[in-house]
């Protein structure tokens, strides 16, 4: 059951609520306008063997985010082939890649292990590119940056085509930070680890597929309540640095 904490704050379970299915492909919505949400959107896909329907959306940029298979800390082979707006590329677990308004995604998955992305939508930019490289990258190709003490890896950016929304990937040790606020609208998903969620004096517990929504200048906090690092992928709209916080 989708918890509601102060500001509009909202955390609910990945798999939450009976998913819609078209051909090979559930599809979660966890957090949209029905929701609460101003400019982002977060649902889980979930792909079994074979080839999806096409997907296209005219009017939202979207970013994905590639889920290991099984336990969250375990490291796995396993692949899949996207088609992104008729180029092929072959995918491994822990990637994230961008979409643009108008562009099409064929995702081919070869195996019975279904293939799960975490994918994030945000109104489309005026970047009308048309991108001949693979507009993404693994996370083990980004340098970690650190911030006090904790580290975030920036997965999509300018860089790889989107000038509007963030996509990163961060690590929180144990214990909790102070509470701060974003000048942008930010969803998270946990990868692993286990903690609470803070909402100004409001908190919920949250561990793996746990998919968060912050409105806009909310104060908040992620508390890791574990003995080793709480990992998560962030994803924000307007575009900037996962480091822009403002304590409370």
């Amino acid at each position: 059951m989708a918890i509601e904490l102060e500001g509009g704050c909202r955390v609910s379970a990945m798999d939450e609520d009976a998913p819609e299915i078209a051909g090979n492909m559930k599809l979660w919505r966890q957090i949209g306008p029905s929701t609460g949400a101003k400019a982002v959107s977060l649902q889980i896909m979930e792909f079994a063997e074979g080839r999806s329907p096409l997907i296209r959306n005219d009017e939202v940029d979207e970013v994905f985010y590639y889920l290991e298979s099984g336990e969250e800390d375990r490291e796995t082979t396993s692949r899949c082939t996207v088609q992104l707006n008729g180029l092929r590329f072959d995918l491994e677990p822990k990637t994230g890649f961008y979409l643009a308004a108008g562009k099409t995604l064929l995702v081919l998955n070869p195996s019975s292990v279904p293939v799960t992305f975490v994918s994030v939508q945000c109104p489309k930019s005026a970047n009308d590119k048309n991108p001949t490289s693979f507009p993404g990258v693994r996370l083990t190709d980004r340098a970690a940056i650190p911030t006090a003490d904790r580290w975030y890896r920036v997965l999509v950016d300018d860089e790889v085509g989107s000038n509007e929304v963030t996509q990163f990937v961060g690590s929180i040790p144990p214990g909790r930070a102070p509470d701060h606020f974003h000048h942008y609208e930010e969803v998270l998903f946990i990868l692993r680890g286990q903690g609470r969620m803070w909402a100004g004096q409001t908190n919920t517990p949250i561990g793996p597929g746990s998919c968060v929504y912050l409105p806009r200048k909310q104060v908040h906090c992620v508390e890791n309540t574990g003995t080793d690092e709480l990992r998560l992928l962030g994803v924000f709209y307007p575009a900037g640095s996962p480091s822009a916080r403002y304590e409370a």
